[in-house]
């Protein structure tokens, strides 16, 4: 199965959010109501740094990931690249998508002039903490978040 990985339009959103929904966390916190989806994804576009990339199999979009490229002065001034809403459809997981997508986002971030890929996961993802040791990520970092 070959799957293509494109910046995402408008019209895919839909398919975006039935990709966050379709996971064991993702069912209790994603919404029905596409507005407020879609006016986050015209802010994105106006940022420029910030892209949502979806993988398609033919028409159907199967994966997604949000990667948003970041200028900063630590690490001798490395930029970064950090993943968020990284999604495979349930029922093709196990056939190496995740690895075509993660590899499509790392060569997004060397193009971008990135020497650093980061990512925040829920530590319930045990599966998911299996598939980025075996993708070469190491888990250097404790990460917080605080809801506002």
């Amino acid at each position: 199965m070959t799957v293509n990985f494109r910046p995402a339009s408008r019209d895919d959103v839909a398919a975006v959010v039935a990709l966050l929904a379709d996971d064991m966390l993702g069912k209790g916190r994603e919404g029905t109501e596409l507005a407020p989806y879609l006016a986050a994804f015209d802010s994105m576009q106006g940022e420029g740094a910030n892209l949502l990339v979806v993988g398609t199999v033919g028409d159907t979009v199967v994966a997604c990931y949000q990667i948003t490229f970041i200028s900063g002065l630590s690490l001798t001034a490395a930029r970064r690249a950090q993943i968020e809403g990284v999604r495979v459809a349930g029922h093709l997981r196990g056939q190496r998508i995740g690895e075509a997508l993660i590899a499509d986002a790392e060569a997004r971030a060397r193009a971008a002039g990135c020497t650093l890929m980061q990512f925040t996961t829920n530590k319930s993802r045990a599966q998911a903490h299996r598939f980025y040791d075996r993708l070469g990520f190491t888990p250097s970092h404790i990460g917080y978040k605080k809801s506002l």
